[in-house]
């Protein structure tokens, strides 16, 4: 197969940081370099590209000189969607994600064949860099990495302690004054960049860099805040009113506006972390107007946490752009961003606990986003992380690559998942897919190649994408998708108007109904097949839930 840079590049030829700027400059037929940055618990509508009003400049230029997907997945988990990003897999056809009867899950081991991307990369001539969350099976080397930091300590953007370099626990310092996560993550990722600059100029290479934020708690660098605390005290339903005018403006979406669900809180309930986060938490997304002043004024400031979390990370997103740059390796690297699910209506306390006398955003506070601004950070869509509702599952997903697309500040709107990202990197870089040790097969990859899509607005032809978390189940054929909450039945839309999911043609539509069921159905019969094969090497601790109800 001839590499795919090659043939894009035959088309469209018709910040001192760290220990300081380390530069090189890529042979012209080099093979483009990959860097994939993931967010946590971010909405569709957080960026400024895609209709929010938190200041995300060098995303938002990166959209504007490469291509926003308005119609990109995830798997509704952080889990799922990290093991699926890099395995180009399913998360439940490699155990990471349960199904009925079947062991797995966030515990899960994959199978011998389900490699990562590194895996695919390192034959031809990539090093690979990961910086950030990994909640993936294993240990980052062994999955082909070169260097790691793995933040496992995700209770507390302000201590290193808990995380691993190279798969090694940190011994972290008496005296961290200063640490975030958010930086930290970043001084890894451009560290990597600079010594590969000096020291591994001649290969390309693979940068996975997946941030913690702005999943909670919600921590904050004091002077990070400022700018926003008085930003959302018109409340979730102005911000949601604002966000909507604005995709509509920029064609990000063609449906109607999803009301909120006033009886819908978080998705597990922990009564205890209520009390402990004293009156002016809710549960629930009332109208603004029926909180109290005190209430109001302390969901908005959770909101403002959340919104400079992001703002950030986009910040520390800069910096790794101006470290490529630096080494004149901008031109030939395809960045993709995308979020890990949707913003998250979760409500507890975990890790140190909460310290209501503390400053909000301060390590000594354990805060959340709740279901109220959740709902407003997923604008336009209904419902929240861990639901397979278009809420849940949808993430912006933005595309920058000068050397191999041509186009700029355009939108693409076929529908792609996170499982399209590995079959998209092997087409770019000219690599087959590889056979198990023994000779064999490994099973198909079940996405799609999405290079087609970086030159033109086309729709990538595929039969189905699927969902299952939680016991929450989907499937979308073409622009139908089936949808039901666990333990409710079946809910049909038709998503060429309606992915606000407001109108339910179930009950008009049966045989539509059956047709997509059968499916889901047959989809998951043939990954609890295959998961089966490989049960034996499962943890014992680890069991599937029971098989979801067909109504």
């Amino acid at each position: 197969m001839k590499p795919a840079f090659v043939i894009v590049s035959l088309l469209i030829s018709a910040v001192g940081v760290c220990r300081g700027p380390v530069a090189a400059s890529p042979a012209s037929d080099t093979p483009p370099n990959i860097v994939i940055i993931l967010a946590d618990d971010m909405g569709f509508s957080d960026l400024g590209c895609y209709g929010g009003e938190i200041e995300t400049p060098h995303l938002d230029s990166l959209a504007h000189h490469g291509l926003r997907f308005t119609q990109f997945y995830n798997t509704a988990r952080c889990w799922p969607t990290r093991s699926s990003l890099l395995s180009g897999y399913y998360a439940q056809q490699i155990h990471r994600d349960a199904l009925p009867g079947v062991r797995g899950g966030a515990g899960g081991v994959r199978q011998s064949w389900a490699k990562l991307l590194p895996d695919y990369l390192s034959p031809a001539g990539y090093r690979s860099y990961h910086s950030g969350k990994w909640h993936i099976d294993g240990k980052v080397l062994n999955a082909g990495f070169d260097r790691s930091l793995d933040v496992r300590n995700q209770g507390n953007y302000f201590t290193s302690n808990g995380n691993l370099i190279d798969d090694v626990p940190v011994k972290a310092p008496a005296d961290e004054e200063g640490y975030y996560t958010t930086v930290a993550t970043a001084d890894h990722a451009i560290d990597c960049l600079q010594d590969h600059a000096a020291n591994h100029a001649d290969k390309p290479f693979f940068h996975y860099v997946a941030f913690i934020a702005p999943h909670f708690p919600l921590h904050v660098l004091p002077e990070d805040i400022t700018k926003y605390r008085d930003s959302y005290l018109d409340g979730w339903g102005e911000m949601r009113k604002s966000r909507f005018a604005r995709q509509k403006k920029l064609g990000i979406t063609a449906t109607t506006l999803a009301p909120i669900e006033p009886d819908l809180g978080p998705p597990y309930a922990f009564p205890d972390a209520m009390e402990k986060l004293g009156p002016d938490e809710v549960n629930r997304p009332l109208p603004w107007n029926e909180l109290s002043e005190s209430q109001q004024r302390f969901q908005a400031t959770k909101m403002a946490i959340h919104a400079a979390m992001i703002d950030r990370m986009d910040h520390e997103i800069g910096r790794i752009i101006d470290q490529l740059k630096v080494m004149n390796a901008f031109d030939n690297t395809l960045i993709l961003f995308a979020s890990d699910n949707g913003a998250s209506a979760e409500i507890m306390v975990r890790n140190g606990g909460h310290d209501p006398n503390a400053a909000p955003g301060s390590a000594a506070t354990y805060l959340c986003l709740g279901p109220g601004f959740s709902s407003a950070c997923n604008t336009p869509h209904r419902r929240h992380k861990t639901w397979v509702h278009e809420g849940g599952v949808s993430t912006p997903m933005i595309a920058h690559w000068p050397r191999g697309i041509s186009s700029a500040n355009e939108l693409r709107h076929t529908p792609a998942h996170v499982i399209d990202v590995l079959p998209t990197v092997l087409e770019i870089a000219g690599i087959e897919t590889p056979k198990r040790p023994d000779g064999a097969e490994i099973p198909n990859l079940p996405g799609k190649s999405l290079l087609p899509a970086f030159a033109v607005d086309q729709t990538i032809p595929r039969e189905s994408l699927w969902w299952m978390h939680d016991g929450h189940r989907a499937v979308r054929v073409g622009d139908w998708k089936l949808v039901g909450s666990k333990g409710e039945p079946w809910e049909l839309y038709d998503l060429t108007s309606d992915r606000a999911e407001q109108n339910n043609l179930a009950s008009k539509m049966p045989e539509k109904v059956q047709e997509l069921e059968r499916v889901w159905q047959q989809q998951t019969d043939s990954f609890i097949e295959l998961a089966q094969q490989t049960l034996d090497d499962q943890p014992k601790r680890r069991r599937g839930t029971a098989r979801p109800s067909k109504n």
